[in-house]
């Protein structure tokens, strides 16, 4: 980006990042603005979710840091986007047997593409979020990339892949450059109410973390809708790969491949979710060897620098947030899809999380695991 002077809207969640995130720009001389993206507001997540975008500890959080600034600041009602591409695709993912990542979701269809539109309705030329990753530009492809922020505990350039070309023209990222500590650091300088509020770890729309109670409320309300996805009967059995029955389970989407914690069997080692099967209800459990695997195929990618040679190429690949880069050998497919061959077997390769791939820093791009071996 150039030092030009630009009208940036900053979306702001009320936390300390996006906070900060204003804070510099318009000491960088822009003209900024903020807006809180109202998401979910379902009852509960409005009442108990106090840190999340949605809740109105968050919306009251990032009025008074406006007002602190001296910006302009606006709430945008994305309710139903968010319903459609996040919530919806949530619960069809799980009830598919699939884990699905909603916050990369939000980020590809509401968070950056309908926030930009507002944005430049209300006649700013450009957004900022606060995400620790940095842009980057190829002149010689004349492409516009993701790198990882310098704060490698914070960084998330992963949750980024999404992003189109045309998005990333539009972007600043000031915290990439920063760690964490220096961001709260700033916070406490400029005096602001957020300094040392802490970050939110949970799904937005589900603030007790409880997933499966979640869908089943939400099916449960919405069940006589034909169009969306429909959950089966509860109970079913919770098997082994051979067929021996160690136990039942109240609704196969409770559970996610890999998952040791709350199985509810007895054994005598340690077990591990392989799969769910949504057709027949049921959990397939087994040794941590049999969550381990070499190669996925990824499908649905965005490109930000994809590769020019055919063939074969090296590359590290994350298949999940918390995951590290992991060594791999890249093949692009003939159906657009890719391949993705581990230099070890990595544990749980999961359908519906993302994998993103990366040289060195830069990510080139990502997409989503449809299947692994």
């Amino acid at each position: 980006m150039t030092k030009e002077k630009k009208k940036i809207l900053v979306a702001m969640s009320g936390g300390v990042d996006s906070s900060v995130t204003a804070a510099l720009l318009k000491e960088e001389g822009h003209e900024v603005g903020g807006a809180t993206i109202r998401t979910w507001a379902a009852n509960e997540c409005v009442d108990r979710n106090t840190r999340a975008c949605c809740g109105l500890t968050g919306v009251e959080d990032a009025r008074d840091v406006a007002e602190t600034l001296g910006i302009p600041y606006w709430v945008f009602n994305f309710e139903e986007a968010f319903k459609t591409h996040v919530v919806d695709y949530f619960a069809q993912e799980y009830f598919k047997g699939r884990t699905p990542n909603p916050c990369i979701a939000c980020n590809q269809h509401v968070k950056f593409r309908i926030f930009l539109a507002r944005a430049r309705q209300l006649g700013y030329d450009f957004i900022a979020t606060g995400h620790y990753a940095t842009l980057g530009f190829d002149a010689s492809r004349q492409a516009h990339f993701i790198s990882e922020g310098v704060d490698a505990t914070k960084d998330q350039s992963y949750v980024l892949f999404p992003l189109t070309q045309d998005l990333l023209a539009r972007l600043y990222l000031p915290l990439g450059s920063f760690t964490k500590a220096e961001i709260r650091a700033k916070a406490k300088d400029l005096n602001l109410c957020v300094t040392n509020k802490p970050d939110s770890q949970e799904i937005c729309f589900i603030p007790s973390n409880d997933y499966g109670a979640f869908l089943e409320r939400e099916y449960l309300k919405k069940k006589e809708e034909p169009e969306t996805a429909q959950a089966p009967e509860a109970a079913g059995v919770i098997r082994t790969a051979d067929g021996e029955i160690l136990g039942k389970h109240s609704g196969f989407y409770h559970y996610t491949r890999g998952q040791r914690r709350g199985l509810g069997v007895a054994a005598p080692e340690r077990l591990y979710v392989i799969s769910t099967d949504p057709e027949k209800n049921e959990v397939v459990v087994g040794k941590k060897n049999e969550v381990l695997n070499r190669a996925c195929v990824v499908n649905r990618v965005n490109w930000f620098l994809k590769p020019e040679a055919e063939g074969s190429i090296r590359i590290q690949c994350k298949i999940r947030s918390q995951h590290e880069k992991a060594p791999a050998v890249m093949k692009l497919l003939g159906d657009g899809n890719v391949q993705i061959d581990f230099d070890e077997a990595q544990d749980a390769i999961t359908p519906g999380q993302a994998a993103v791939f990366y040289d060195g820093p830069k990510v080139l791009g990502g997409g989503w695991i449809e299947s692994f071996s």
